[in-house]
């Protein structure tokens, strides 16, 4: 739960980031947020901005970010407002661009309608932008503030932040078990673990995702389709399959639902790959570490590729290649009301520990029942 005050709650000002916010500061940025989520399944690659212009206590125009190659959120308000823009104060979750990419300026139009404050969550970690939005702003004259409710809007864009801050996605684990920490039957048959609901739940995680990754095991043994099947949703994720040694059938569901398709593999040769090119796939060459690919070299391609968040759906053994590669940032385990025994599969494929010191710890983030089963949120203890 954040600790930040409610905007109902607040009867005299409030301080956070060391700066005093009004109420209806707060009111507004918190509406900017909830229109920011709207863009959570179509903005990517771009972030989830919402922007609200106020002007005597009185909301005039309101925007989001839809989708790449459209009006960012702020262009999106202005319009809306049209001429009563002037004087008005922005909410924006995001700092504005201040430069050409897909559309123009925000600053440029800010500055143009006659907005004369602009409050903003958070800076815009874009090397491109970095600070330069707001300081140019406030060389124009405007008076600008930034940090208000800066956690909330950090949660909506964890993965363009770290693609910008880090230089690699944000890589989300998703997995099932058993109330006995097992995946499958010993045999690989797993359909169904988890109940109806938590099946669609994992539809608004692979739906906000800019890339959805599995392994040559889960294809060869599941044969998912791993496409979006939300009714609201129009973009698919590209999909990617680790398969080193190239055994991907051309006749594979995951080959056959609209949207583009990567294979990563170690082999060069363009007889093998030609029948899966022929079913669309797009074929990528990767380096080998020890036996299976680098998995490092896998993230930075994708993250050339304009890649936010990656979600993960795979067996034990790509699983624990992630954990110990330390490349996985959250882990979303639904966890069924049943027993499997023993002999079934587990979580993650990890190597024999000699001594407790080696143990991996997790930290909960959250536990929500979701249907019959338990949805657990965690990441690795830092």
């Amino acid at each position: 739960m954040s600790s930040n005050p409610s905007p109902t709650l607040l009867s005299s000002p409030a301080r956070e980031n060391n700066h005093v916010w009004l109420p209806d500061d707060y009111r507004h940025m918190a509406r900017a947020l909830a229109l920011a989520r709207r863009g959570l399944y179509g903005a990517d690659p771009n972030p989830r901005v919402g922007c609200v212009l106020v002007r005597a206590g009185e909301t005039i125009g309101e925007g989001w970010h839809v989708r790449a190659g459209e009006p960012h959120a702020e262009a999106n308000a202005l319009e809306a407002a049209g001429s009563r823009a002037r004087g008005a104060t922005a909410y924006v979750t995001l700092e504005p661009c201040c430069h050409h990419g897909r559309t123009p300026p925000c600053t440029d139009a800010l500055l143009h309608s006659g907005v004369t404050r602009m409050v903003a969550a958070m800076p815009d970690p874009n090397p491109q932008v970095a600070g330069r939005g707001l300081m140019q702003l406030r060389e124009a004259g405007m008076t600008v503030e930034c940090g208000l409710l800066e956690a909330e809007a950090r949660a909506l864009n964890p993965g363009f932040i770290q693609r910008m801050t880090q230089g690699r996605p944000f890589i989300r684990v998703k997995l099932a078990m058993s109330l006995d920490g097992r995946t499958a039957l010993n045999s690989g048959e797993s359909q169904w673990l988890t109940g109806e609901a938590a099946r669609q739940d994992v539809q608004r995680f692979r739906a906000r995702s800019s890339a959805i990754l599995t392994g040559i095991g889960t294809v060869l043994i599941d044969d998912p389709g791993l496409n979006v099947r939300l009714p609201e949703v129009t973009r698919q994720p590209t999909r990617v399959i680790l398969d080193t040694e190239l055994r991907t059938p051309p006749t594979a569901r995951i080959l056959q639902a609209p949207g583009s398709v990567l294979i990563f593999t170690a082999i060069a040769d363009p007889a093998a790959q030609a029948p899966l090119q022929a079913v669309g796939a797009e074929i990528i060459v990767m380096p080998r570490l020890e036996w299976e690919l680098h998995l490092r070299e896998v993230m930075a391609e994708l993250t050339r590729r304009e890649c936010n968040e990656i979600h993960v759906e795979c067996g034990s053994t790509l699983a624990g290649a992630l954990l110990q590669a330390d490349l996985v940032d959250e882990l979303v385990v639904y966890m069924a009301p049943l027993l499997l025994g023993d002999k079934a599969r587990g979580l993650f494929q990890l190597p024999e520990l000699a001594r407790m010191s080696e143990r991996t710890e997790l930290e909960i983030l959250e536990m929500r029942a979701v249907g019959r089963d338990w949805r657990i949120t965690l990441r690795k203890y830092r």
